[in-house]
């Protein structure tokens, strides 16, 4: 028998042993400590990851839809074997397979960081010259035959690199299988250790546990986001390089962060939280509450009748689960017959897929249209949005808890915080950047702006007599306030300084559009003052939006809860979470990041051939499509949501023409104690749900 067990229950007699058993014990007490670390650790790791999505995709050359399928993978892994483990991990050693699962998760994320120590030093396309044993002048155009440039050669100032390393082509399988790994390790984490506390914790503080380890999860997100924000600003190779000899800055579409480090320290996290689970015992003492005090010790560890013992004691086993086998398709077909629920279920789908994409890509946008830099986003999402959709939730908690609202209250509650927050999201749509000049690409070399893909051309008379490739991204800013995607296309000549105080003399295509000094400069042109002044106001709408938007979660979500018969709460969570990772939480980083691609105006390209990540996007048609589908999405759940109301609205009557069998005191005396347990039911039950995903 468990020493744990047997010490805890002491004759009856013994005061000190009844304050004992009326506290929480101390076993359950570590596990609640060890349950946040590791709540906090996944959550960290997740945001970590969406946080690096520019980095990953600019260090493994990838479009943004292969990023996509990275992100979603998470999920696909969870599914493996969430039914398996959530079915049968609690009749095994919750624990430690919480541990293993920890381990799993560390293990993966691990994996992920590998790619790093296997493909060597990370190579940037340059003619800066770096800052140490340079005293000759390079002459970015050197003197050629006329029409040399329509060969598409590589500049003469780049060796040509070969093939060399080109093993990174499919490194990024290696962060696929990574985050796959961490998806089934994260699996046991919630539904054994939410079950665990509200096995063994009294019920009047079960909801309360639990709450704290859904708190702490909250702010894993927002270190998750600021340590994407310091790695970011760390280059990828610290350590393996001198600093002295990188010639670009954090904010150029070349930089790659230090996207490993992160990896590496929320992988030891990750581990570390593993630790405690392998020293915690099988089972606990029931509470006090949960037991016969006048049965003895043997007696009360066979007990059945509580239903808090029913699920880890199963004397006929194989008659229940034939019986759950016949049960099952049956209770299937009473829950999926409920057209309330069904509605409920494609709103939130459809609005899961809008936030999803939305979230994932969100840094992305923000680097992009406004010109921050990926340090920069991180820091904003961490400090800035995380805070204002926890506090939006819980601000909807209280809301629904003062004025007592009902299912039909709920659903309007729900619905109006989602209607404001989408008009207020279409104010987005007029806080746009203009596209940055660049010759040849958005502007002509003249200057003439608004070009077409089909007027679109790298080479003019300036560069004419250049041996120039149209496929190197080693931008130059002319003092004429145009980028040129190379100085070799801006028709310079000579180059005096090294390092990031290189400047590019004698540009002639500069001369097309300045009479000044026909000089450049490393890097692309900053932005507009205009876009400057901008980016403040969409911060703050950013996070009002948030806000308002998440004041609808709880109350949504008490509506899913209330809406189904009582029996039926466990398989609908169940549903209604296979359901929106399925159809929401893979599909949508991949077709977002698909969409985002047909935006790019250059492509990179690898040393070997083939495109590699988009080094520049069209900013009005990114944010024409990343907001369209994210507000078109909405759009479409509105429907559903008129469609809901209706079949609530009729729902509601059909149950108020039941014959009222206990009368009408009991039966309002009913409807409040269920009102007052609904929250506990969320907070406690075994079918709890949690998503990975930071909203």
């Amino acid at each position: 028998m468990d020493s744990t067990v047997t010490g805890s229950w002491a004759p009856n007699n013994n005061p000190a042993s009844s304050a004992v058993k009326s506290s929480c014990h101390p076993n359950l007490k570590m596990f609640l400590a060890a349950l946040s670390f590791a709540y906090f650790s996944k959550a960290l790791s997740g945001s970590y990851m969406k946080s690096t999505i520019t980095q990953l995709e600019r260090r493994f050359d990838i479009p943004s839809y292969l990023i996509g399928i990275i992100d979603g993978s998470f999920e696909i892994g969870n599914l493996l074997l969430i039914a398996f483990v959530s079915y049968f991990g609690a009749k095994l050693h919750r624990p430690k397979i919480i541990a293993v699962g920890c381990i799993l998760m560390s293990f993966g994320t691990f994996l992920i960081a590998m790619p790093h120590f296997i493909i060597g030093r990370h190579k940037i396309e340059t003619s800066i010259r770096p800052p140490v044993n340079s005293t000759n002048n390079l002459y970015p155009c050197p003197a050629s035959s006329p029409g040399s440039s329509r060969a598409g050669g590589r500049p003469s100032i780049l060796p040509s690199r070969g093939c060399e390393g080109e093993s990174n082509v499919s490194m990024w399988i290696y962060v696929l299988l990574g985050n796959i790994l961490r998806g089934i390790g994260e699996t046991p984490v919630q539904p054994l250790g939410i079950s665990f506390i509200d096995d063994y914790a009294q019920s009047e503080n079960a909801a309360l546990y639990i709450g704290c380890v859904q708190t702490i999860s909250i702010i894993g997100p927002v270190f998750g986001y600021l340590l994407g924000s310091l790695c970011a600003k760390i280059y990828v190779d610290i350590g393996y390089v001198d600093m002295e000899m990188v010639t670009i800055t954090s904010s150029d579409a070349r930089w790659v962060g230090a996207w490993w480090l992160g990896y590496l320290i929320a992988g030891a996290l990750t581990l570390m939280s593993a630790v405690p689970f392998w020293f915690l015992p099988k089972s606990l003492p029931m509470p006090v509450e949960k037991h016969d005090s006048s049965c003895t010790l043997e007696q009360t560890r066979f007990i059945t009748d509580s239903p808090n013992m029913k699920h880890k004691f199963r004397p006929e086993e194989p008659a229940n689960l034939h019986l759950m086998a016949i049960e099952f398709v049956p209770t299937l077909k009473s829950l999926l017959g409920n057209p309330v629920y069904i509605v409920y279920l494609c709103v939130t789908i459809i609005q899961f897929n809008s936030l999803i994409g939305m979230v994932t890509y969100k840094p992305k946008y923000i680097e992009q249209h406004y010109g921050q830099s990926a340090s920069k986003a991180n820091f904003l999402m961490g400090i800035i949005n995380i805070p204002a959709v926890a506090l939006g939730m819980f601000s909807g908690g209280v809301v629904m808890k003062k004025y007592k609202l009902g299912i039909m209250g709920a659903a309007k509650f729900a619905f109006g915080t989602s209607l404001l927050g989408y008009l207020l999201s279409l104010l987005f749509f007029a806080m746009g950047c203009e596209n940055s000049k660049v010759a040849g690409v958005t502007v002509s070399y003249n200057g003439v702006e608004g070009l077409s893909r089909q007027e679109a051309s790298l080479f003019s008379v300036c560069n004419w007599g250049c041996l120039c490739s149209g496929k190197e991204w080693d931008p130059v800013c002319g003092e004429n306030g145009i980028t040129y995607m190379s100085p070799c296309l801006a028709g310079c000549t000579s180059s005096v300084g090294s390092g990031r105080n290189t400047v590019f003399d004698g540009c002639r295509c500069v001369a097309n559009t300045h009479t000044g000094n026909l000089t450049a400069v490393p890097g692309q042109c900053p932005r507009s003052d205009s876009c400057d002044r901008v980016f403040p106001y969409f911060l703050a709408l950013s996070v009002i939006s948030s806000f308002v938007i998440s004041l609808g979660g709880t109350p949504g979500f008490m509506l899913l809860v209330r809406c189904i018969k009582p029996e039926l709460k466990c398989l609908a969570l169940g549903i209604h979470t296979l359901a929106t990772r399925t159809l929401a939480g893979i599909p949508a980083p991949i077709y977002f990041g698909a969409i985002i691609d047909t935006t790019c105006l250059k492509w990179g390209y690898k040393s070997c051939g083939g495109k590699g990540a988009c080094r520049i996007y069209n900013t009005t048609s990114y944010r024409i499509v990343y907001l369209g589908l994210t507000l078109g999405l909405r759009t479409v759940s509105f429907f559903f949501c008129i469609l809901g109301f209706l079949l609530l609205k009729r729902h509601l009557k059909t149950e108020a023409r039941k014959p009222l069998t206990n009368g009408n005191s009991e039966v309002d005396s009913l409807k409040k104690e269920e009102r007052d347990q609904d929250l506990h039911f969320i907070l406690s039950s075994d079918c709890h749900v949690d998503r990975e995903t930071p909203l």
